[in-house]
Formats: C-alpha cells, structure tokens, sequence
C-alpha cells in the first residue's frame, strides 16, 4: 500500500490521504502511523481517498476506527453522550474524517460493518473538502 498525502484549503485546511493498494493485515499499521503523524503535526480535518483501493479487510476497518477516534477532539458536541445519541437515531458523522470514492466492493463492506452510518462518504474531492 503507498499513501501520497496533499494538502486542500476549503473553509479549514484539509489533509487528503491518496491510499493505493489494499488496506488489510499487511498495511493497516502504516495507515495509523501516518494519520497519527500527521494528527501530531497539526491536521484536525482528513479525507481518505479510496479511490484506488481495491480491497478492505476487518483490519482495514479497525484502521479507520482508529482514524476516527484519533480526530474525534474533546469538544462538547462530540462528546460520549451526544455522539451515542446521534449513531442511535441516525444523525452523526464525523465532523473531522470523510472518505472519498470507494469502490463498489469496499463500499459494500463499509456499508455492511455500519461504517456509512458514521463517516461521510463523497464521489468529489471538491465536495469533501467542502464538507468540513
């Protein structure tokens, strides 16, 4: 698996992680590595661009798990409580991590562990950028 990492300027500084090759046991680790890197350099907003990732394993799901509490912050509206109220009717997602077009397989398993139900999945880099 290589990450190529850009920078995209929207309404806050937006890192992109431009991820080719599957992400399973063998490449989940480097995935956490480099988004913990970057979280310590200063990235609040991420995009994960699936775009060339032809395969996720449950690895690849605990990768993004990770991703996603690494950028949860402490503020009030991320909290426990109000984050367990929103997965509970449907309404939160992550203010600070989005994925960018997965492919049809991949989505399936995102979809399937519930990971849709959290994370914004977008078919634009222009449109993710926009969202945070």
């Amino acid at each position: 698996m290589d990450i190529l990492v850009s920078q995209q300027q929207g309404r806050v500084p937006v890192t992109v992680f431009h991820v080719k090759g599957d992400i399973d046991m063998a490449s989940f680790e480097r995935l956490q590595t480099e988004a913990r890197e970057a979280v310590e350099a200063g990235t609040r907003d991420l995009v994960i661009d699936l775009t060339e990732v032809p395969y996720m394993s449950s690895a690849g799901l605990r990768a993004l798990h990770y991703l996603f509490e690494l950028l949860r912050g402490d503020s009030p509206s991320e909290s426990d409580e109000a984050m367990r109220k929103g997965l509970a009717d449907g309404t939160f997602k992550s203010p600070h991590l989005k994925l960018l077009k997965p492919s049809r397989r991949v989505l399936e398993v995102l979809k399937m562990a519930g990971f849709d139900m959290f994370l914004e999945i977008h078919s634009s880099l222009k449109n993710a950028v926009a969202s945070f």
